[in-house]
């Protein structure tokens, strides 16, 4: 290996190690956490702690964009002195597994000496079955109406969203509405932290690229009509917010939605994706291969529902 070849190398590692995927789902779950509290707000005069979690994640939308600004730098620059050729491809190739690898969501550490002590109960009330009701127009099942998840309440969100993205495949609302009521609001919410890398490489490799803020009315044509008939209750504002987020372009002044919405929809947009590439919810196991690079289908990004 030459001088040249070597110096590639290490500056590819380099770039590797960047913890842009840890610090994508730490904005994302910040994200869905401010927008559960704005929900709260609204029936309350205390701020509790809303203007706090905007400023941490305004700082780790900046954190992220200087590591992608760091990453672009260092593929410029192998560019430059010849070895483009060999870069691993751009963040969105790595960045999607990092919320599905540490799903969290329901392993909560127990105080010392409490170790072999169940947690207890969630004490939220069954308030996300009744927005799933609502979204998906079906009633939950007797056993989930306690807001304990039911049967199905140990369920982590990274097999929620494989589940999930096997309904949306197979068009079985009925069943999407079962999953989601079977679980409890902690594992729910979370699928948007999860979700959000995955959704940014599912688009990239629909259009071809890195989803762009231009992009945006071809996303919308390619997943809206699916995602409504799955979701007959979801409101034009969620869907719009979670395909700007994708997309990387300006919010609507103003937009705001239900947290639970904007994590159901962010699921449904994901199995929707995945139904138009082709590829089933296996792939979505962070330890899968990689799949084979594609060009955007433009006949599925502008055209018929899949």
């Amino acid at each position: 290996m030459s001088m040249l070849q070597e110096l590639g190398a290490q500056l590819r590692a380099t770039s590797d190690e960047l913890p842009t995927g840890l610090v994508t789902v730490a904005m994302e779950r910040l994200r869905s956490a401010t927008e559960l509290l704005n929900w709260v707000r609204q029936t309350s005069v205390d701020p509790i702690g809303v203007p706090q979690l905007g400023n941490a994640t305004e700082h780790a939308e900046h954190a992220a964009a200087a590591l992608r600004l760091a990453q672009d730098a260092i593929a410029s620059y192998l560019a430059q002195i010849g070895l483009s050729g060999e870069s691993q491809g751009g963040d969105a190739n790595r960045d999607w597994r990092s919320g599905l690898e540490h799903d969290d969501s329901d392993k909560v550490a127990p105080p010392p000496g409490d170790e072999d002590r169940q947690p207890p109960p969630e004490r939220l009330g069954p308030w996300w079955q009744r927005r799933v009701e609502q979204l998906t127009n079906e009633a939950p099942p007797q056993n989930a109406e306690n807001g304990n998840g039911g049967a199905g309440g140990k369920v982590g969100t990274t097999e929620l969203l494989r589940r999930v993205a096997t309904r949306v495949r197979s068009g079985d609302r009925a069943s999407l509405g079962r999953d989601l009521h079977g679980v409890n609001a902690a594992t729910g919410l979370s699928l948007s932290a999860a979700a959000g890398p995955v959704l940014r490489r599912l688009a990239g490799d629909l259009l071809g690229h890195d989803p762009r803020p231009e992009d945006l009315g071809r996303l919308r044509t390619a997943v809206s009509g699916r995602v409504r008939s799955l979701l007959p209750g979801i409101s034009p504002a969620a869907l719009e917010q979670v395909l700007t987020r994708t997309c990387r372009a300006k919010a609507p002044e103003g937009a705001q939605s239900h947290p639970a919405d904007s994590a159901v929809t962010s699921s449904v947009v994901a199995g929707v994706l995945l139904a138009r590439l082709g590829r089933d919810a296996a792939t979505l196991d962070p330890s899968a291969p990689e799949p084979l690079p594609r060009r955007g289908d433009d006949r599925a990004v502008n055209g018929a529902d899949a």
